[in-house]
């Protein structure tokens, strides 16, 4: 996939909402303002073209939106944003494409960052890879064949959903983990255990050890060249690698296992930029 297109990537979050300028697989422009907290959807909507409006130039061929919630793929209506009470169903690409006159892309946030480091990151080098976000949340998004995979909701990859023990990998597998088990956030007991902190390094170990789980299963599932890790908790991949993948050795398919690879992503406004790849997944499929 080429990065010259020129394109505009939007990260829609609960909080702040992002846009920028993607030329040359770099951004030249960058806007940001706050999600109006209003029961009004329309209010939102206008938020969102003037964060787009002040990043717009005339070469812009595409604009591609990522957004934490659930997507028609063909009719781009957007259901039950995350920390947006009022978008319960709002038809943004056809407010968007017809506000702009331009196409627009929109899927989830999970499925925006595999995209996103398929075009511009550590995907480049495969064509079969699940894009997997441990943070807040887990949440996955699935290339095959080069391109983001098709599905009917913009759902496919949300692995953390799958019941495992007795919840789910989210609670197992996220930065939940921390909060859930030890009741505190991921970053604190990161710097605990780079510190020599007993029980933070032991954390980690068995957070490494429910993540092993959970990429088997992805295993199972997919069967992808490789995971790329996204999200808070990989920037701790070292204190959870080894015990991650001694349980991944236990996979009963060795040829599976030959050559895989799991890599933390290392992209900076991976937000932005996998909304961007969107456009170019899109335009160039």
């Amino acid at each position: 996939m080429t990065q010259e297109r020129t394109v505009i990537g939007v990260d829609l979050g609960g909080t702040n909402m992002r846009a920028g300028l993607v030329k040359d697989g770099k951004i030249a422009r960058h806007a940001q303002r706050l999600v109006p907290k209003t029961e009004n959807p329309d209010d939102v909507v206008k938020a969102l073209k003037e964060v787009i409006a002040e990043v717009i130039t005339s070469e812009v061929t595409a604009i591609g939106i990522g957004v934490p919630s659930l997507v028609g793929s063909q009719t781009g209506i957007v259901y039950d944003v995350q920390n947006i009470p009022s978008w319960e169903e709002v038809p943004l690409k056809d407010i968007l494409s017809a506000h702009f006159n331009l196409p627009v892309y929109i899927n989830n946030d999970a499925n925006c960052f595999a995209v996103g480091e398929r075009v511009f990151g550590k995907g480049k080098e495969f064509d079969d890879f699940v894009g997997l976000i441990t943070g807040t949340g887990m949440g996955g998004g699935i290339i095959k064949n080069g391109h983001l995979m098709q599905d009917q909701n913009c759902g496919a990859g949300e692995f953390g959903m799958i019941p495992y023990l007795d919840r789910d990998y989210e609670f197992y597998c996220s930065g939940q983990f921390f909060t859930n088990i030890y009741g505190v956030e991921g970053h604190v007991m990161a710097q605990r255990a780079k510190s020599g902190d007993s029980e933070a390094i032991e954390a980690f170990e068995i957070y490494g050890r429910h993540l092993g789980k959970g990429i088997k299963a992805i295993l199972f599932a997919v069967d992808p060249q490789a995971i790329i890790l996204g999200g808070s908790v990989s920037k701790s991949f070292d204190l959870y690698e080894k015990a991650m993948w001694e349980e991944i050795k236990s996979f009963p398919y060795r040829i599976t296992l030959k050559n895989f690879r799991i890599l933390p992503s290392n992209m900076e406004e991976i937000s932005i930029f996998g909304a961007a790849a969107l456009c170019i997944n899109n335009l160039e499929h």
